[in-house]
């Protein structure tokens, strides 16, 4: 291993997907060097806002990606792994069963971070590229669009504010757009209008902690914006290096938002680089995020697929480098 460099392996376990990154990572130059980086969608969220519980399903399916991602970390044989919980997990009454289950398969608890540990996680994986780019203007703000919530944190070179709120894509589907068990196809225009109103009240409560208007340079995250971007950019499947540092109008972002609210489950599954785990939850992230560029006042979003992953692996590096010094 090149001097300075630790190779670690980061687990970010949403409410919507489950995702893995090994990296050797220098966390004194912030550099990272990516060896392995996937995604699962495991629908970890399913139904826990309305019964408070991880469902049983979730939980094995989470657990047979667990041991999936097992198999690489010892593959690739990572120094220190870490293993971040987000939103569902943090709401669920039998966390206990979900804690158990991964310790058991990657031998790491699970810790189950507060909305602003993630969202500062988020902001370094977010923008430790970014430092010296002289065509964006600081301070930023990095947003992440994740299944049950969004973080919103504002920075220069590090966190001056940041706010988690219960809006995600998954949890606003499920609460907006649901009737007699199944997805509205396409939804009607009150559940929009429903979608719209708890949106706004979420960026209202964000608003009395983080500055979001202050922001020269908006920076998104997570699957709703970097499928967005796909779309902006007619991608005749996704790619990662197309979407990563793209910039998306705002008038562009209304377009496809208006398009997806219009569409049925067919059309939008028929989307080239629609991943089949967000067709029907994309509507809403997409317009989660239409609303915030229209409350700070956006002309675009700049789309990064590095995003609390990244940040995760860092502070794991750090941690590492840490207990070398320490022994």
């Amino acid at each position: 291993m090149e001097e300075g460099f630790d190779r670690v392996a980061a687990v970010d376990c949403g409410t919507n997907s489950i995702r893995l990154l090994v990296a050797d990572v220098n966390p004194a130059t912030g550099e990272l060097r990516e060896l392995d980086r996937r995604m699962t969608i495991v629908r970890l969220g399913q139904g826990v806002d309305k019964t408070g519980r991880l469902a049983p399903e979730a939980l094995e399916r989470t657990f047979v990606a667990c041991r999936e991602y097992a198999e690489v970390i010892r593959e690739k044989g990572a120094d220190k792994v870490r293993f971040v919980a987000t939103s569902a997990s943090r709401d669920a009454s039998n966390r206990d069963d979900f804690v158990r289950g991964v310790l058991d398969i990657l031998g790491v608890e699970p810790e189950v971070i507060s909305g602003d540990e993630e969202a500062e996680l988020s902001f370094t994986g977010a923008t430790a590229e970014l430092t010296g780019r002289d065509d964006l203007a600081k301070p930023y703000l990095v947003v992440d669009i994740g299944g049950g919530s969004t973080e919103f944190v504002v920075g220069d070179d590090a966190v001056r504010a940041a706010r988690s709120v219960n809006i995600g894509c998954v949890r606003m589907t499920e609460r907006h757009l649901v009737q007699g068990g199944k997805v509205t196809d396409p939804p009607t225009p009150d559940q929009i209008t429903a979608m719209r109103a708890d949106i706004e009240a979420a960026l209202d409560l964000a608003e009395q902690t983080v500055p979001l208007r202050e922001a020269r340079t908006l920076v998104g995250l997570a699957g709703s914006v970097t499928t967005v971007s796909a779309i902006a950019q007619n991608l005749p499947e996704y790619d990662t290096e197309a979407i990563h540092h793209s910039r998306v109008s705002y008038d562009r972002v209304r377009e496809i938002t208006e398009s997806l609210l219009r569409s049925t489950h067919a059309e939008r599954a028929a989307i080239p680089s629609m991943h089949p785990g967000r067709v029907d939850v994309i509507g809403a992230g997409a317009l989660v995020l239409l609303s915030i560029m229209e409350r700070v006042g956006a002309s675009e979003v700049v789309v990064s697929e590095h995003d609390i992953l990244d940040g995760i692996a860092f502070k794991a590096a750090r941690e590492a480098g840490a207990g070398k010094q320490g022994g």
